[in-house]
């Protein structure tokens, strides 16, 4: 097992992670100076079994938040205004913004419509300074698009996401080289960037509640626990992140999945979440232009057991419900009748480029 460890003194970066802030809900406010000040959920619809996409600011005081059935958002804020996406309208505002960003440097690396690394190291704008120029892009942003971004400057990207996350909306958050390992510390492993759930129950039953508990253990230690993870987990609690921005990323497959907190035998609820797995990957491949010809289903049984299927379609595919109706046959050929379950995901490979104008209208409107 290779455990070496990484190197210490990396070559520091500027970076730059830029997130708008609840992006469709602020575009269909600005679109539409009516629903400006209340609870805008964007998404599927109480009436229709769906998920929230995104939401406003106002409907998160109630505890609405993204990937929430629509149902329980609208029990939550019965008043909420309930629209279907206009990914057209984001498609065109998202366009502005990246265009934003290539003012300022050729390496920018977007996560979605609404999310961007940017890596300015090597950009002399403003003295150089990051900071600067991250505000420069918020001020374009707003006036290009009289839209709010929040911004986070660091010298890797995983600080750089986290930061950006510190001061919404509208924020700008510095973490230097020098306040790194010291705000790694703090910070309880669920605010770490790619800790879910899941991973934040094992390590939790291992000890590590916050960043400093994590840097207390070794790396013989983690990579037992965890696998290839305990690698990642080992660095960055050392405030070491060596990713570069990668503005020629490749994707090769999207998906999601969902641990339960009960292991489940319900098959019904079994397809409610498939269905609301196959919502949220429907989503990413539009953001991501994509559409995906293989469909592969992921069961984890109770005993940690963890199966796969796949089908290979005909003719490739974005659509929530294609996507959902491949995955419903592929739960019929497992044991999920018979044995417990603990996870369920649902992934897509085989991805190809397609442009929006070709994207049939019935697949759009069934994304949520």
């Amino acid at each position: 097992m290779n455990t070496e460890k990484p190197e210490e003194n990396p070559v520091q970066r500027k970076i730059i992670h830029v997130d708008m802030d609840a992006f469709y809900a602020s575009v269909e406010q600005r679109d539409h100076p009516e629903y400006r000040g209340k609870p805008v959920v964007v998404g599927g619809t109480p009436e229709q079994r769906g998920v929230v996409a995104a939401c406003s600011y106002e409907a998160r005081k109630f505890g609405i938040h993204s990937a929430m059935s629509a149902t329980q958002a609208h029990q939550r804020c019965p008043d909420a205004i309930f629209l279907k996406p206009r990914f057209t309208a984001y498609r065109e505002v998202s366009a502005e913004v990246q265009a934003v960003f290539r003012e300022f440097t050729d390496l920018v690396e977007p996560l979605s419509l609404d999310e961007a690394y940017l890596d300015v190291t090597h950009n002399q704008d403003h003295s150089g300074s990051a900071t600067l120029i991250a505000k420069e892009i918020k001020r374009l942003i707003k006036e290009k698009t009289n839209l709010n971004a929040s911004a986070g400057v660091s010298y890797n990207k995983f600080l750089a996401k986290i930061a950006s996350d510190m001061d919404k909306p509208d924020g700008l958050y510095l973490i230097t080289p020098e306040q790194g390992p010291e705000f790694i510390k703090t910070l309880p492993v669920r605010q770490f960037h790619g800790i879910g759930k899941a991973t934040e129950k094992r390590m939790k039953e291992f000890g590590i509640h916050t960043g400093e508990d994590l840097l207390q253990k070794d790396l013989n230690e983690l990579v037992k626990k965890f696998g290839k993870a305990g690698h990642f987990y080992y660095s960055i609690s050392r405030g070491i992140d060596l990713r570069p921005v990668n503005s020629h990323r490749e994707r090769k497959s999207v998906g999601k999945e969902t641990t339960f907190s009960k292991d489940m035998g319900d098959t019904n609820d079994m397809f409610s979440i498939l269905e609301e797995l196959s919502n949220s990957v429907s989503r990413i491949l539009f953001d991501k232009n994509l559409c995906a010809q293989t469909i592969t289903l992921k069961v984890k049984y109770a005993n940690f057991e963890q199966i796969t299927r796949s089908r290979t379609i005909e003719k490739p595919t974005l659509s929530a419900s294609n996507i959902f109706e491949v995955v419903k046959v592929l739960l019929t050929n497992t044991e999920v009748d018979k044995r417990k379950v603990r996870l369920l995901g649902v992934s897509t490979s085989k991805l190809q480029q397609k442009r929006v104008d070709q994207t049939d209208k019935t697949e759009q409107m069934d994304l949520l």
